[in-house]
């Protein structure tokens, strides 16, 4: 069985997605714990309540990644709670060499758009401003780009005319909800590898 950190830094509801399919039999995996650079954000309480370790750790001085000093204690705590494999959800920092070359191939993330369009910062505002008819999520490996690492999973949703953008990020967030815990069970089973192979 994979052993998994999930690092997030807001409400984590990608992290309970994972959680319910583990609890509920269709995911086989563990998680070691649930990192967070936001000391009182959500994914921690989440994490307390399924009696998982929730951390917090302090990025500063860096604004948008983690790295330095911050990024050697995330190492150290890895290791600590002998974790394979890194799930980003929602996390709002850039991951640098250190934790990718410790970690290469084994960090995922999820994006609010279908990959290659609308890479970076709030994908699923950008797919929406930009007036697509369809969109959806990816859930892909983590590599030094800006959302440029082999996809693993998507799913697709329709805009319709009627859509806000409110309503459009509810369908999407519900597809992720989904498409997550699926990939990291095509990882369990070993359907699929770091290069985008099956």
């Amino acid at each position: 069985m994979l052993k998994w950190a999930i690092f997030g830094s807001g409400s984590g509801t990608n992290c309970q997605a994972i959680i319910d399919a583990i609890e509920a039999g269709t995911l086989d995996a563990e998680i070691k714990c649930i990192l967070s650079d936001v000391a009182d954000a959500a994914i921690l309480e989440r994490a307390r309540k399924h009696n998982i370790p929730a951390i917090h750790f302090d990025c500063a001085p860096f604004k948008t990644k983690l790295d330095g000093e911050a990024e050697q204690k995330v190492l150290q705590t890895l290791e600590e709670h002998d974790v394979d494999f890194i799930a980003l959800a929602g996390f709002m920092r850039m991951v640098k060499d250190g934790l990718l070359n410790a970690y290469q191939g084994r960090i995922i993330n999820i994006h609010p758009s279908l990959l290659p369009s609308f890479p970076g910062l709030d994908g699923g505002k950008q797919a929406f401003d930009y007036g697509v008819k369809i969109t959806g999520c990816t859930v892909h490996f983590v590599d030094a780009g800006v959302d440029t690492g082999a996809i693993i999973n998507q799913k697709i949703i329709s805009i319709e005319n009627d859509d806000t953008l409110e309503t459009m990020m509810k369908k999407l967030h519900a597809q992720e909800h989904i498409a997550y815990p699926e990939a990291l069970q095509w990882i369990a089973e070993g359907r699929i590898h770091s290069d985008g192979r099956r």
